[in-house]
Parts: structure tokens; C-alpha cells; sequence
């Protein structure tokens, strides 16, 4: 069984979208979206994203990290689905549903209203999400917020002095959290700009994270450090990211189709 793919990123965050809107595929496992990841052995991606039906929305989108596991929610792989599909609208997901609207070059997302109860984040016990009582070495005192994912957001002077390598995999396999952690850098380049480094869980490091950058200006805006829009650069490049106390969050930003080609299913399964 051979099944087409189409190749995308979102500032260099990359992407194998599998697309079963009008033909079933066999039953994604982490096995089959590991091996599609492997950069040597597979296609290679941050994060296979599938294509499926749905009863409530115009259609589901699911998003496997390139370990394997599920993500609820992944911004720039979101953006590369509204570009993919070319026209407005409202797909499900596993964090919730979120709004697509294609731009030229690129897509804004309603990514939905960010969680800070600390069992929807979800923590393993409860604390203060805005100033949370924690640290790993340099890395002290986040603040913690749902996207449709787990993340912590660390404010720092310099965030490109920080060894994410190394701290960012401790960070997310810490118990405190019970379903990992995205792990966010960032430091203040004005009121309206921050420079950011995501440790992406199941991923790594990547050039780029659209939930980390939601995630972060959110962060940013409830702490008073940044106000609404917030630029938001990552080594991949710059998103926009909009967001009002009780709104939903608005991320705005490019995308682009690599390349499409097909794979025996069997190959990798």
C-alpha cells in the first residue's frame, strides 16, 4: 500500500502531513510515526500530522512527536494544515478545537484560551502556576499554562546563554509532571518582542514551536513583562502572537510546502 505524504514546516519546525480526510489509512502507532520521523532511516519531521474526519469540526488533525508520542496541540503544524488546506476553518483536536484561516504565505490560528489550573496543565500536585516555587539549576521560579499542551515558561536575561540541551530533557521527564513539559526560554527584547528557545517534549530541540511562542507571550502579557502583540523570535524565525486576558490566543505566521512523494505503508509499520 503505497500513501502519499506532503513535506511542510513552519519556520524550519518540519513536518510529514499524512492526509485520510477522504481515504482511511491503516491505524497510526508510535512505531509507524517513529520511523516516518527518523531523519536517516524515514522521511525525517519533527512531527508526523494526520489528517482525519471528524463529527463536530470540518475535520481532525492529530499530532505525533517524532518519539512517538501524542500531542494535543502544535501550532506551526497547524499553520502548515491551513495552508495545506487553502480555506477557513474549524478543526479538532486533542487539546480542543482551533480556528484555521490561511494568509498569503502562511496562516493565523485561533489556538483557543489558555488553561492555569494547575490539574489541566496537568501538575502532579498543586502550586502557584504564575510563580511556581521550582528550579533546575539557572532555570527558576516558571510559570506554567495549557495551550492544548503542557508547558513552563523560565524568564531570563540572556536565553541564548542557556544549555537547553541539557536541561530542557530533565525539565520535561521531571515527575512534577505527569505528562511532560514543553520547556520555554525566553528573554525581554522590548515590550512587544521576545527572543525564545524551546525544548519541544517528544521532539527536542526544535527551530521553532507555535504552542512554546502561544505559550510564552501568554506568559508574558499575565506576568505585565510584554502587552498585546507580542513578536515572538525563535532561531527559526519571527511569529505574532495576540492575546487579551479571558480571549483566546491569535498566532499569526508562515508556512511552506516542501516537497510530496509516497511511501510503502508497510515499510514502516
Amino acid at each position: 500500500m503505497r500513501v502519499p505524504f506532503i513535506k511542510m514546516h513552519g519556520l524550519g519546525n518540519d513536518f510529514v502531513v499524512l492526509d485520510a480526510r477522504d481515504n482511511s489509512l491503516p491505524a497510526m502507532t508510535p512505531q509507524v510515526a517513529r520511523a516516518l520521523a527518523d531523519r536517516r532511516l524515514g522521511i525525517g519531521c519533527d512531527q508526523v500530522v494526520l489528517l482525519e474526519p471528524s463529527e463536530t469540526c470540518d475535520f481532525r488533525v492529530r499530532f505525533f512527536n517524532a518519539d512517538g508520542s501524542e500531542s494535543g496541540a502544535c501550532g506551526n503544524g497547524s499553520r502548515a494544515v491551513a495552508l495545506l488546506h487553502g480555506a477557513h476553518a474549524v478543526v479538532e483536536t486533542a487539546g480542543g478545537p482551533i480556528t484555521l484561516e490561511p494568509l498569503s504565505g502562511g496562516a493565523q490560528v485561533d489556538m483557543g484560551s489558555p488553561r492555569f489550573d494547575w490539574d489541566a496543565i496537568p501538575l502532579a500536585y498543586a502550586m502557584d502556576i504564575f510563580a511556581m516555587p521550582v528550579g533546575w539549576d539557572v532555570l527558576q521560579s516558571p510559570m506554567a499554562v495549557s495551550v492544548g499542551n503542557p508547558h513552563v515558561v523560565f524568564f531570563v536575561e540572556n536565553a541564548d546563554a542557556v544549555d537547553l540541551a541539557s536541561l530542557g530533557p530533565v525539565i520535561e521527564h521531571d515527575p512534577l509532571f505527569p505528562e511532560r513539559v514543553n520547556v520555554n526560554v525566553a528573554s525581554l527584547a522590548g515590550r512587544d518582542h521576545l527572543t525564545l528557545h524551546v525544548w519541544e517534549r517528544g521532539a527536542g530541540l526544535t527551530r521553532a514551536c507555535g504552542s512554546g511562542a502561544c505559550a510564552t507571550a501568554v506568559a508574558a502579557i499575565r506576568k505585565g513583562l510584554a502587552a498585546s502583540p507580542v513578536r515572538v523570535s525563535l532561531p527559526g524565525g519571527d511569529l505574532t502572537i495576540a492575546w487579551q486576558p479571558g480571549g483566546t490566543i491569535l498566532m499569526r505566521g508562515p508556512a511552506n510546502e516542501s516537497f510530496r512523494g509516497t511511501f510503502a505503508w508497510d515499510d514502516y509499520a
